[in-house]
C-alpha cells in the first residue's frame, strides 16, 4: 500500500542537531526546538495478546531473483542534492504531510515486501516470509527477527498491532489513513512476537494482498495519541528502521540525513550494497537556476536534468567536454505520473462542463511539447497513462481545437468577447488562475496562455513557492492546480475521485468529484478478486472522470535523464526497469528501485586534482534503452 503524494519540490522545517537517540518526554516542539529521535516516548508500553495460528499455513519466500545493487558500491561520503523549499512537517501523516518530501521520511519506515524492480516479483524486506489464508482476504508474515528500530528497539509484532491503533486515531487528523485502516484494513493480529496476520475487507488476488499489506509498521514506544499529537509531533524525527534517520536539520536550509549504524537491512539479499552514503544533505535552494549553479560548482552532486533547456542548452560546455560531468539518458518501463491541469470544480466558473470541456479544448499542448519542449516529451493520454491493462485504451487527450472550443463555451453563455478578445457575461471575464510552483515551468505555461487567448480565455499564472502551491491545493482553494502525482503499482482512484474526499480539505480529490456511480465502481474496484471485472471498473471508472473532464493531460517523460560529476557511481546496469530517477539516495520510490549510487571519493580527488592542473577526462554521455517500450 502506498499513498500517493504531489510531486512537487517542498522542503522541511528543521530540527537543529540531532545527536546520538536519547530518551525525552513528549512536550510541545517548536520549529527552532532541538528534539532527537528518542529512545522512549511512552513507559509501560503496551504489549497484545497473541492468538494461534492456523493449521496447513504454506509459508513463501523469494530468495532466488537476482540482486541489481553492485557489489562494488562503496560506502562513506555525503550525498548532496537540493529542494526548492522546506517542508511543512516532518510527519508522516496528518496536516501538511502529503508533499514530495514525504518520500524521503517514508523510505526510514521499510515494509514488509517489496517488488524486484526488474523481474517484478514479490521479495521480502522487514518479512522474512508470508502465507495466504483460503479465505482470500489475510496474508500471514513471519517478521525478520534481525529488524531494528534505529534508536535500538527490536521491531516486533506489538508495533503493527499498534499501526493498526495509530492510523484508525483520530488524533492524526488524516481522513486516508483513518478511512483506509478501519473500512480496507480490517485487522492486523499477532500470532507471537514475531508473527501477525492482515486481515482487508475483502478477498484479493494474492499479488495485490502483498501489495496493499505490505506496509511498514508505526513505532509504538515513540508515538502518545492524544490531542497534542499533531502539534507535539509536527518537528519531531521518528525512529526508523530504513536505512537513514534525521540527524541535523536547520530551519529553512537544510535537512540531513545519517546512516543507521549497524542497519540491518545490510543482511537482506536485496537491500545490500544499497543506500551507500553516510549522509544525505538536501538544502533548500529555492531557484532552479541557482541549484543548477551550484552543480556546476561541484557543491551539488547531481542534477536531475529532464528540462530540455538544462539538457540542450546548459548541459554542454567545458566541464562536460573535459569529462569532469557525466550525461545519461535512461530508459524505463514503469507507470507515468498524472501531469497537468487539475480543475476545482467546485469554483463557480469551472462547476460548468461546458466551461470545462472549453478550456481542454484550448489548450494546445502539441505545440508546448513541440516548442518548448523542444519534442523531447510525449502527450500524456490521460492520468492513468502506463498502466497496461489497466489503462483505458479508448481514451485520448482532448486536442486543441478553436471551434470545439468556441462550442461549448457558446453553450456556457460565453458568446461575447471584449475589446481584448477575451469571453466576457456579465461584466465578468472568463479569466482563472493557473497555480504552479517550478519557476521553469512558464515558459510551457506562457504559451498555453497565448494560445489559448485565441480561444478567448484569460489564464492567469500564479508562481508559488512549492509548499504554499500544495497546501493552496489541498486546501482545495485553487481554481486550477498545475502538477502531477506519483504512480501506483495498479491505479488508484478513491483518493482522487470518491465523494467523501470531496469538498473538505487535506484530501486529494482536487477536482472535488462528488458522482454516486463513481463511489459504487471505486468501490468494486477495490473489493472485486475478478481480474477482469476490476479491469472493466477502472476502464469505466476513467471514462467517467475523462467525460467530466476535471483534469487536462499535458505529457510524460518515459525515462530519466540526468547530470553527475565522475565521482558519484553507478552500478554496470545503472537503473532498473522501474528506476525513477538514477540518482535517488534514499526516497521517492514506492517500488524502493533507488539507493544504488555511491561516492567514489578517490574519484572525487583526482577529479578535483585534475581541475586544478588543468587535466582532462574522455567526454561521457550514455544513452541506454533497454527497458524502452516502443
Amino acid at each position: 500500500m502506498s499513498r500517493l503524494y504531489i510531486i512537487a519540490a517542498l522542503g522541511t522545517l528543521t530540527l537543529s542537531g540531532c545527536g546520538q537517540d536519547q530518551a525525552e518526554s513528549p512536550t510541545a516542539a517548536t520549529p527552532d526546538t532541538v528534539v532527537p529521535t528518542p529512545t522512549r516516548f511512552v513507559e509501560n508500553l503496551p504489549t497484545y495478546e497473541s492468538i494461534p495460528l492456523p493449521e496447513g499455513l504454506v509459508w513463501l519466500t523469494n530468495n532466488e531473483d537476482p540482486p541489481f545493487a553492485s557489489p562494488d558500491a562503496k560506502r562513506g561520503g555525503t550525498f548532496r542534492l537540493s529542494m526548492t523549499s522546506f517542508p511543512l512537517t516532518l510527519r508522516l501523516v496528518g496536516p501538511d504531510s502529503n508533499g514530495s518530501f514525504v518520500s524521503y521520511l517514508r523510505t526510514g519506515q521499510v515494509d514488509l515486501t517489496a517488488i524486484h524492480p526488474n523481474t517484478l516479483k514479490y521479495i521480502p524486506l522487514l518479512a522474512a516470509e508470508w502465507a495466504f489464508d483460503p479465505d482470500g482476504k489475510t496474508v500471514y508474515y513471519r517478521l525478520n527477527r534481525d529488524a531494528h528500530w534505529s534508536d535500538g528497539m527490536p521491531v516486533t509484532a506489538d508495533d503493527y498491532v499498534f499501526t493498526k491503533e495509530f492510523y484508525r486515531s483520530e488524533f492524526i487528523v488524516d481522513p486516508w489513513y483513518n478511512n483506509h485502516y478501519t473500512n480496507d484494513i480490517v485487522d492486523i493480529r499477532k500470532h507471537d512476537d514475531y508473527t501477525i496476520s492482515v486481515v482487508g475487507a475483502t478477498p484479493k488476488a494474492q499479488a495485490d494482498l502483498l501489495h496493499e499489506y505490505g506496509f511498514g509498521p508505526v513505532p509504538r514506544h515513540y508515538h502518545k495519541l492524544d490531542a497534542r499529537w499533531v502539534e507535539d509531533y509536527n518537528w519531531r524525527t521518528e525512529p526508523v528502521t530504513g536505512p537513514y534517520r534525521i540527524s541535523h536539520v536547520e530551519k529553512g536550509q537544510f535537512v540531513e540525513f545519517e546512516r543507521v549504524a549497524d542497519w540491518w537491512g545490510d543482511k537482506n539479499r536485496y537491500l545490500a550494497h544499497r543506500y551507500n552514503p553516510d549522509k544525505v544533505r538536501i538544502t533548500v535552494i529555492r531557484d532552479t537556476n541557482v541549484a543548477w549553479e551550484y552543480f556546476l560548482r561541484g557543491e551539488l552532486d547531481t542534477f536531475l536534468a529532464l528540462q530540455p533547456n538544462y539538457w540542450h542548452e546548459k548541459a554542454i560546455g567545458e566541464p562536460f567536454d573535459k569529462g569532469y560531468i557525466h550525461k545519461i539518458t535512461f530508459y524505463t518501463d514503469r507507470q507515468q505520473p498524472s501531469m497537468g491541469m487539475w480543475l476545482n470544480m467546485d469554483d463557480p466558473l469551472l462547476s460548468d462542463l461546458n466551461v470545462r470541456l472549453g478550456l481542454a479544448y484550448s489548450m494546445n499542448v502539441d505545440l508546448m511539447l513541440k516548442t518548448v519542449l523542444r519534442g523531447d516529451y510525449e502527450r500524456l493520454k490521460s492520468a492513468y497513462d502506463g498502466y497496461g491493462v489497466y489503462s483505458n485504451p479508448a481514451i485520448e487527450p482532448r486536442p486543441f481545437d478553436l471551434a470545439r472550443a468556441d462550442e461549448y463555451f457558446n453553450a456556457a453563455g460565453w458568446t461575447q468577447r471584449g475589446p481584448d478578445g477575451i469571453r466576457v457575461k456579465d461584466g465578468q471575464r472568463l479569466a482563472m488562475r493557473v497555480s504552479y510552483a517550478t519557476q521553469e515551468h512558464t515558459a510551457r505555461l506562457v504559451v498555453l496562455r497565448e494560445e489559448a487567448r485565441k480561444a478567448g480565455v484569460e489564464l492567469n499564472l500564479q508562481l508559488l513557492d512549492a509548499s504554499a502551491s500544495f497546501k493552496q491545493s489541498l486546501e482545495k482553494k485553487h481554481q486550477i492546480a498545475w502538477m502531477a502525482w506519483t504512480t501506483n503499482l495498479t491505479p488508484q482512484f478513491w483518493e482522487h475521485y470518491h465523494s467523501v474526499n470531496a469538498h473538505i480539505p487535506q484530501t486529494s480529490n482536487l477536482n472535488n468529484i462528488d458522482n454516486p456511480e463513481l463511489d459504487a465502481l471505486i468501490t468494486e474496484y477495490d473489493r472485486t478478486t475478478d481480474s477482469q471485472t476490476r479491469i472493466e471498473a477502472a476502464h469505466r471508472i476513467q471514462q467517467i472522470t475523462y467525460d467530466l473532464a476535471g483534469f487536462i493531460p499535458m505529457y510524460k517523460v518515459p525515462y530519466t535523464r540526468e547530470a553527475h560529476w565522475r565521482w558519484v557511481k553507478l552500478p554496470a546496469s545503472y537503473g532498473t526497469r522501474i528506476t525513477e530517477a538514477l540518482f535517488e539516495p534514499l526516497g521517492g520510490d514506492y517500488l524502493r528501485s533507488d539507493g544504488l549510487l555511491w561516492i567514489d571519493e578517490q574519484a572525487k580527488q583526482e577529479t578535483l586534482d585534475a581541475m586544478a592542473a588543468g587535466r582532462t577526462f574522455p567526454p561521457v554521455t550514455i544513452l541506454d534503452e533497454t527497458w524502452h517500450v516502443r
